[in-house]
């Protein structure tokens, strides 16, 4: 029987040297915290990445169809992001925010070109984790109230603060930050009470945030905060009007609105820059990491001048934040997301992908729900269409089966029953087709 085969890609990848997987394996188990977990049940090692593949040290070539979970947008080692890298690295690797420096303020002007409204004054952070601590911090002191609104089935961070915004028992240890964190329900058209043939479900789902605000909180918020469509949580979009509904609530509570760009941001949705324009909303405050950087530690807040202003109580600095060889990279992933057309090409490659997932919607009894915008895709599987029972061991199975055939790909949502597919921007045709070959494939094979 043959096997879906990779497109053509004119590359050789390095010679690798270093130490074998097995070797790596003993290293991590001696030295690195037992707490970080692997994919796949034969750990699989990738010492090199070009464009939208990666290779292992035995120089096989993958599709990298989840991006280092979202996190490379324009594709691995894209020669102009390289390149500023090490221009600037070679100049000035390091400076604080306490120092000018040209490439901070540069950046930051042609991010808040990218933005809507009054979101025009930018913070540079380390990670999304970081950068959603921030907007915390900012909502809190700008209005003067602590509670704070998230969504079940949200994920925004793995420190103490944003861990506390996570109702996920899986990601959450048992956090003090938890104090003041309602959870309103998720806005899940496919499992929720309201589904996709009900016009209001975004106003009925929303209703949850205005009780929560009544009756679960001192009837004012500090804000309310949600991805802009769940990452983690299986590629879910929320109903129209949902976010719309949602702020209104918010903001009649003195709350700011927070969205988190981290997974969604950068053109990935294909018919938007940002996530958060699908609904027809504009936030207070604008987090993003991930793909801002293609992989380098950079992440950002982006808010109104109003709202800047409730930091100026106190010193505020960054010491690695918006550091010069960052924001060079930063500036060239926007340059290349433009000159490329990155963003026509997650709606066009996107709608490709996600057709040909529906029809194998009509092949696979196992797939429940296919969902998602441009290149932020999800398929949930089901034992059955009709109980919905989570089919979370044939996910597995069929996550497994898709790296045996040469595909990366994630796994998520509430139950662990939901393929994540959200490959490099820079994704073809071609690599769309070979991908749900691979699905098919493995689908079948469960």
């Amino acid at each position: 029987m043959s096997h879906p085969t990779l497109p053509p890609f004119g590359h050789t990848p390095a010679p690798y040297t270093g130490p074998s997987a097995e070797e790596v394996i003993a290293l991590r188990k001696e030295f690195l915290s037992p707490a970080i977990f692997h994919y796949y049940r034969q750990p699989l090692m990738i010492v090199e990445g070009r464009g939208q593949y990666l290779y292992d040290e035995k120089g096989r070539r993958y599709l990298d169809g989840f991006a280092g979970i979202v996190t490379v947008s324009v594709g691995h080692c894209h020669p102009h992001v390289v390149a500023a890298a090490q221009q600037q690295t070679a100049l000035l690797q390091h400076t604080t925010t306490i120092y000018l420096h040209p490439n901070i303020a540069e950046y930051a002007q042609a991010l808040a070109a990218k933005m809507p409204g009054e979101l025009k004054v930018v913070y540079f952070t380390n990670s999304g984790s970081e950068a959603n601590d921030l907007a915390l911090l900012m909502a809190r002191a700008y209005t003067g109230n602590y509670d704070v609104i998230a969504l079940r089935n949200g994920y925004h961070g793995g420190g103490q603060a944003t861990m506390g915004l996570t109702s996920q028992s899986t990601w959450k240890f048992n956090v003090p930050h938890s104090f003041g964190v309602q959870h309103a329900q998720m806005p899940d058209t496919y499992r929720g009470h309201w589904g996709k043939d009900d016009p209001e479900a975004g106003r009925k789902y929303a209703d949850d945030v205005k009780s929560l605000i009544q009756c679960g909180t001192s009837g004012q918020v500090a804000g309310f905060i949600a991805e802009s469509i769940q990452g983690v949580g299986g590629a879910v979009v929320y109903p129209d009007g949902y976010l719309q509904h949602a702020y209104a609530h918010t903001r009649a509570a003195g709350g700011v609105c927070i969205a988190d760009e981290v997974q969604t941001g950068f053109g990935r949705t294909g018919t938007h820059f940002w996530g958060f324009e699908t609904q027809g909303v504009i936030p207070d405050i604008v987090t993003m990491a991930k793909g801002i950087g293609n992989g380098c530690p950079l992440a950002a807040v982006v808010t109104t001048p109003t709202i800047a202003q409730g930091l100026m109580g106190r010193i505020h600095f960054n010491t690695f934040g918006g550091n010069p060889v960052v924001t060079a990279q930063g500036k060239a992933v926007l340059e290349v997301i433009e000159r490329e057309g990155l963003q026509a090409n997650s709606l066009r490659v996107g709608h490709h992908l996600k057709a040909g997932l529906a029809k194998l919607a009509g092949k696979h009894s196992l797939i429940g729900d296919v969902r998602g915008l441009g290149l932020m895709l999800g398929v949930e599987m089901v034992k059955d269409r009709t109980t919905k029972v989570p089919a979370k061991e044939e996910c597995a199975a069929v996550f497994e089966k898709c790296r045996e055939l040469g595909l990366l790909i994630g796994k998520g949502g509430l139950h662990g029953n939901t393929l994540r597919i959200k490959p490099p921007m820079c994704l073809t045709l071609a690599d769309a087709d070979f991908l749900l070959a691979v699905v098919d494939e493995a689908l079948a094979s469960v």
